[in-house]
């Protein structure tokens, strides 16, 4: 069985929710989300964790959950940083940008520290224990010895992936018969809509959705092969923002896309009925509280979790 790895994104900043949503707690002996996902995590078999984080959170990071993950999750805990001037030879970042490159940077951080089949998830989402174990048997197994990438991804369902106190974006996967991914396409604005929901593409053109619709929240299973793809794709991004300098963002899964395009790899798209929750705006607290509580009574976690 190959060694598997969670790589957890926690440097992003949240634009729609004030603080630094990664730490807040949720549990009832103070558990932030990435708690629960460093232990359902380990739990599936995942021996090894690489948090990507900034420079400027870290002490408030360790006190929240970096200490007590390094005492308790029982396996190797490793913290990469994901900073604006970590670019390619013959870039810099432009005048006045604050905001971080985006999620395809911060996994390139991640390279020197992944060297076997990984799970990259945001630290913010809370995924259900489920899908943890789909995952990390695929990962586990996954063979590439035909020269072609074999990645994986959780399919949620729409319905189980959207916020009662407002619109949210998702990405809306189009899946083939053998339930392979064919593309993603971002929706802004979703949110339910009578018997469904409704959603606008980028461009402004405005889709009904179906509830039963597959949809990603960003937990991939990926393999190394996913790095070389990345710095090139980096470096074709960084050549062409002129247009948007200081908030163009360079998104993992446009690269995957085109390397699905180009035949280079492939991506199995798993469907659960697992429901998602996260903390779009300050007003979902309450119902993840609620939703953790209810699984904690119900035995899924226990009081303490990492006891």
């Amino acid at each position: 069985m190959k060694d598997v790895t969670l790589v957890v994104m926690a440097a992003g900043m949240g634009s729609r929710y004030g603080g630094i949503k990664q730490l807040d707690a949720f549990g009832p002996e103070g558990e932030v989300i990435m708690d629960y996902s460093v232990f359902d995590a380990i739990k599936a078999g995942f021996n090894k964790v690489v948090i990507i984080i900034r420079k400027d959170i870290k002490d408030d990071f360790m006190e929240i959950i970096g200490n007590r993950l390094e005492e308790k999750a029982g396996v190797p805990v490793h913290y990469v940083y994901q900073e604006m001037d970590n670019l390619p030879e013959g870039f810099t970042v432009p005048e006045g940008r604050t905001k971080p490159w985006g999620t395809g940077q911060a996994l390139l951080a991640a390279k020197e520290f992944v060297h076997e089949p990984f799970l990259a998830i945001n630290a913010d989402d809370f995924y259900g224990s489920e899908p943890y174990k789909i995952m990390h048997d695929f990962l586990a197994n996954v063979d590439e010895s035909d020269g072609k990438a074999h990645f994986g991804m959780a399919g949620y369902l729409l319905k189980n992936t959207l916020s009662d106190n407002g619109s949210v974006s998702r990405g809306i996967c189009s899946v083939d018969e053998n339930n392979y991914l064919v593309s993603i396409e971002e929706h802004l604005d979703v949110e339910k809509s009578g018997e469904g929901a409704i959603g606008f593409t980028a461009s402004g053109e405005k889709h009904e959705l179906s509830l039963e619709a597959v949809t990603s929240m960003n937990m991939m299973g990926l393999t190394p092969k996913v790095f070389e793809a990345l710095e090139k794709g980096f470096v074709d991004f960084l050549g062409n923002i002129s247009s948007n300098p200081l908030k163009a963002e360079f998104f993992h899964i446009k690269v995957i896309s085109d390397m699905i395009a180009a035949n280079k790899a492939d991506m199995k798209v798993f469907g659960t009925n697992a429901k998602w929750f996260g903390v779009t705006y300050q007003e979902d607290k309450p119902t993840v509280k609620a939703a953790i509580e209810k699984l904690t009574k119900d035995g899924v976690y226990s009081e303490k979790l990492w006891s």
